[in-house]
């Protein structure tokens, strides 16, 4: 229902702004849908079926920014030392903040590490998706990209619906569900989706995908202004490092000026 709300919406601000979408690069743009919108968000609820949220908080938004990288390179985006350390530095910072807020271990098994496998399935397809974006949007408006992926990503997802509940208990959703549905739809997804690919246009899949490091501090922040939950120290620490982590991969290299005889 989200993405259906959301394609709702960016169909209507096309029409508004009379944006075209980009149906030459039809192929472009369904390889894109069919990693972020159904290969991604599939393979994640799958996994969170099978292994922890905490698992999943850690793999998800650590595994994307370097599978990005690494797949950005096939698009001539270059993967420096500088970015892998950062990469690195960031990863131990999430680390921390996921396995700081644990108050207790969980057992290992062969269904979690299944679920994990999926997990890092979905953040490849993530990278994925945000690689062919960075094609793609080399021509199109983001938009019109966004546009016409959210409209290929709601169709793919559709007939995952009959899984559930076969949409049967819509019609008795309360006005707080609609609400609710309505945010995901228009703030998590038109607003941080155009954002976001705005980010992939203007400085490529592999920096923008760093935003991911983000993800557990942003959890924290929420978690303190909406919930009241204090942060652990360790987990401070852990956001500390994460910024770090990120402002060391996403500074650009220094350039060496010639010294004048």
């Amino acid at each position: 229902m989200r993405f259906a709300i959301a394609s709702v919406v960016l169909v209507a601000l096309a029409l508004v702004t009379r944006t075209s979408l980009p149906i030459r690069q039809w192929r472009a743009v369904t390889a894109a849908a069919a990693f972020g919108f159904l290969g991604f968000n599939s393979l994640a609820f799958l996994g969170l079926q099978l292994t922890p949220a905490s698992d999943s908080a850690l793999i998800v938004p650590t595994t994307i920014p370097v599978a990005t990288a690494l797949l950005a390179t096939l698009i001539r985006e270059r993967l420096t030392s500088r970015k892998m350390l950062g990469f690195a530095v960031a990863t131990l910072g999430a680390a921390v903040v996921i396995v700081g807020g644990q108050q207790g271990g969980t057992e290992i098994s062969t269904t979690r590490l299944f679920g994990n496998l999926l997990e890092f399935a979905s953040a490849f397809c993530w990278a994925a998706c945000l690689t062919i974006s960075a094609v793609v949007l080399r021509n199109a408006s983001i938009l019109g990209f966004m546009t016409m992926a959210s409209l290929l990503g709601t169709a793919m997802l559709f007939p995952l619906g009959f899984l559930e509940h076969g949409y049967r208990d819509v019609p008795t959703w309360s006005v707080q569900a609609w609400l609710a549905a309505s945010v995901l739809g228009v703030i998590s997804t038109v607003v941080a989706f155009l954002i976001f690919f705005w980010a992939v246009s203007r400085f490529g899949a592999g920096p923008a995908a760093l935003v991911s490091y983000l993800t557990p501090i942003a959890a924290l922040t929420l978690a303190f202004v909406v919930l009241g939950e204090r942060p652990l120290p360790l987990q401070v620490v852990g956001a500390v490092v994460i910024v770090l982590g990120v402002r060391l991969a996403a500074r650009p290299a220094a350039r060496l000026i010639p010294a004048s005889a």
